[in-house]
């Protein structure tokens, strides 16, 4: 692991809204992780990818033939079968955004070879006409901190969807989630203390040498920390549960507007550390509060339930929507920010159940710039 010196790589994660190739599933199937719920998230998702597939390819991971099977009956009718890919890779869970690939791009070299890979790690895939601007990024994952083993399906996910789309992979030896890290696509990235800083993570990395990696491979210049995440929240405090960028200069930001919730002092402190960033370019970054739905439980147990998990597609926007007054308020705030965009709210009552919505069942497969 390279400590504070990293060199920069070239390459850059783009802004969510930038447009995708493809958006990424692993197909829920864990009953440890949604009991009896599953067939209701899983009526739920097929519209979520019917959606989606007005405006991308969706790529989807099955566990096998079967299980392959079932997910075609699930989506027959509602999708095109030319929009939807699905991949035998077995996977632990269902949460792509966190064992996913992350995916980098660089600008094409001028008089570059096709597929040319400059630095080419070893072992990456064969050419394909695009390894010279994007890569996929392997970084380890332990089950946010080994909660939930086994894990080791999940964690070789990153290589199996790199060969599938031809791309080379670099294995990085640092644990990181894509749940926990938010950019604008021009160098400014946001996370959390709790989930980076968390010994369950990378007891041996300081602060500083996280931050390093993180914008040397991922084309940053500048990192903003909040605090914690919300209640419930398994991953111990995801900024995609709280902050999410809806534009290069703008934020939209959980708040709790009862002082008597859990909530309310954790999110009005990340507000508050919010105010005064400057973009690297030295722009204020403008901050849009963005509403909490109602408290949702499962028995005692408080659900992280968050209009902050959405997902943006090429042409649509996700919205986990939780059956309150709220998720009117926060379709419309997220309209005013994705105008070309038609917001998709959908009732994620049963999805939050395991702990997790749109954005944490997704990863996006930036165009690879030509």
């Amino acid at each position: 692991m390279q400590g504070s010196s990293a060199v920069p790589s070239g390459y850059r994660l783009p802004a969510e809204w930038s447009t995708h190739q493809a958006t990424w599933f692993s197909w829920p199937h864990n009953p440890d992780t949604w009991t009896d719920y599953l067939p209701a998230v899983e009526r739920i998702l097929a519209e979520a990818v019917a959606a989606l597939a007005k405006g991308e390819v969706v790529r989807i991971n099955v566990r096998d033939s079967g299980h392959g099977y079932h997910v075609q009956k699930l989506l027959a009718g509602k999708v095109p079968p030319d929009k939807v890919l699905l991949h035998q890779f077995p996977t632990n869970d269902a949460w792509c955004r966190d064992h996913g690939a992350i995916f980098v791009t660089r600008a094409a070299e001028p008089g570059a070879e096709p597929g040319a890979e400059p630095g080419a790690e070893p072992g990456s895939a064969p050419g394909s006409g695009q390894l010279s601007t994007l890569k996929a990024l392997d970084f380890q994952y332990n089950a946010w901190g080994g909660k939930y083993p086994p894990y080791d399906l999940d964690n070789g996910i990153p290589q199996r969807m790199a060969t599938a789309l031809g791309v080379p992979c670099q294995e990085v030896p640092m644990v990181l989630e894509g749940g926990s890290i938010e950019v604008n696509g021009q160098g400014l990235l946001l996370t959390t203390e709790q989930c980076l800083l968390n010994p369950n993570r990378n007891p041996g990395l300081t602060r500083e040498q996280i931050e390093s990696q993180l914008k040397s491979l991922l084309g940053i210049t500048q990192i903003v920390w909040l605090g914690d995440g919300i209640v419930g929240d398994d991953t111990d405090g995801h900024i995609d549960d709280l902050t999410r960028f809806v534009a290069e200069d703008l934020v939209v930001t959980a708040v709790e507007q009862d002082p008597a919730d859990e909530n309310y002092q954790p999110l009005l402190e990340n507000r508050e550390r919010l105010a005064g960033v400057r973009l690297p370019d030295g722009r204020p970054l403008r901050v849009m509060e963005l509403p909490m739905p109602a408290p949702l439980y499962r028995g005692s147990n408080r659900l992280p339930a968050s209009y902050a998990n959405f997902y943006v597609g090429n042409r649509v926007v996700l919205l986990p929507t939780f059956n309150c007054p709220a998720d009117e308020e926060a379709a419309a705030i997220l309209a005013r920010c994705f105008p070309g965009r038609r917001i998709v709210s959908l009732d994620c009552r049963d999805v939050v159940v395991g702990l997790g919505t749109f954005h944490c069942l997704t990863q996006q497969v930036p165009v690879a710039p030509e």
